[in-house]
């Protein structure tokens, strides 16, 4: 029963990360930066951004760095998803 709330938790969590990723990169075309909405986003997202904008720099104008936080939150949710799984009931 635990575990099976943990996965529910667990990619609860990863589908709210990925629609903040998703609207973030979204926002950053329309809206200002300084839009309390916009604002609220990023204080989310920027810092698992960061780092990675260290490592990646920009393809031209194009920031790349949230496609690849995407897959990166996906893999590590599969990885844990796959590891509660394998814990026996």
């Amino acid at each position: 029963m635990l575990i099976n709330m943990l996965l529910i938790l667990v990619n609860l969590s990863t589908q709210l990360l990925i629609l903040l990723i998703i609207l973030s990169a979204v926002l950053s075309y329309f809206m200002s930066p300084y839009h309390p909405v916009r604002e609220a986003v990023d204080r989310i997202v920027e810092p698992l951004l960061r780092p990675l904008r260290q490592v990646i720099p920009p393809l031209g104008m194009f920031d790349i760095s949230p496609i690849v936080l995407y897959f990166l939150v996906r893999a590590v949710s599969w990885a844990l998803m796959n590891f509660l799984s394998a814990i026996p009931h």
